[in-house]
């Protein structure tokens, strides 16, 4: 039975759901995401958009982009809002939380423990000094394919690239077309769910000559790829394209956000699980280094639950 396997860390909350041994959909949300989906909060209206939009400031902290207005509305007036996608990085620059107005009374919205315990399975809360059964699942392996892409599978290789307008993933293989095709099918569905992946998804398979061939791919995405989502028809070139809901960013797109700080929330997970008496030296690379020593409170909370100062060095 799948079970959320869910851990408090330093820096961010992290979970996981697993499945006969292995990872089937993940999630990080780190402790400066800015306000979360279904959240209600009292803003301050401070720029009209086109299209009756506009940008508001939170009171308790951040910003949005507030779509549908309300009617006779003016800058500088006070409102609520519920949001409904949450803010993410595109690029070098943070596109801010998306809102709408809201007649319920402020509340924040639901965290990823929240949100994990709401889906029906199970959820077991990991602690440092227990089995490291998240890494035992694939954890590092996980965080390795959002960092650099490379998902490799019997006959061919992914490499997923998420860029502003969408997530990409090319297919590559030794032919036939239509067979490598179809074995990646289910590796790129696969992929999607466990990153987390929303918004457009472009896949660039082999060129499949055959129709029928192509609708087998397809229907096998269809198999393969939990609801919700639309996706077109592959084309003759082998593109085919899926859209799923975006509420918040997907694992690479949180990794390559700030490549730096993430390294840094992966090292001290490793060493708050690291045995009593293990060397509180480190050497680590200059951004890891400036990262950390920029959030003083991560490592106010490593000294805290190890019970030792640690040292840093920039290698």
């Amino acid at each position: 039975m799948a079970e959320w396997l869910y851990e408090a860390g330093i820096g961010e909350a992290r979970a996981a759901l697993v499945e006969d041994g292995r990872i089937v959909a993940a999630a990080i949300e780190p402790d400066d995401a800015g306000p979360l989906v279904g959240g209600v909060h009292r803003a301050r209206l401070v720029e009209l958009l086109p299209v009756r939009r506009g940008r508001v400031v939170l009171k308790d902290g951040g910003e949005a982009l507030l779509g549908a207005l309300p009617a006779g509305i003016t800058q500088g007036a006070a409102l609520t809002i519920a949001i409904t996608r949450e803010a993410m990085a595109e690029g070098r620059r943070l596109k801010p939380a998306k809102a709408m107005p809201s007649d319920l009374p402020p509340a924040p919205g639901p965290d990823l423990r929240a949100r994990i315990a709401a889906s029906g399975h199970p959820v077991r809360r990991l602690q440092a000094h227990e089995a490291d059964d998240l890494e035992a699942a694939g954890w590092s392996e996980l965080l390795d394919e959002a960092m650099h892409g490379d998902i490799d599978f019997a006959g061919g290789a992914l490499r997923m690239t998420p860029t502003p307008a969408m997530t990409l993933f090319d297919v590559d293989g030794a032919p036939p077309a239509a067979s490598l095709a179809l074995a990646a099918a289910p590796v790129v569905a696969a992929a999607i769910r466990r990153h987390g992946i929303g918004g457009s998804i472009g896949i660039d398979f082999p060129t499949v000559a055959g129709k029928a061939e192509r609708l087998a791919v397809a229907t096998a995405i269809d198999a393969a790829l939990p609801m919700p989502f639309e996706r077109t028809a592959m084309n003759g070139f082998g593109f085919l394209q899926i859209v799923c809901p975006r509420l918040r960013a997907s694992l690479p797109e949180r990794w390559r956000a700030d490549p730096a700080a993430s390294a840094a929330r992966a090292l001290l997970r490793q060493i708050e699980r690291a045995p009593p008496r293990s060397d509180r030296r480190h050497r680590v690379t200059p951004a890891v280094h400036a990262a950390l020593t920029a959030r003083p409170p991560w490592l106010a909370e490593l000294a805290r639950r190890t019970g030792v100062v640690h040292e840093w060095e920039s290698a």
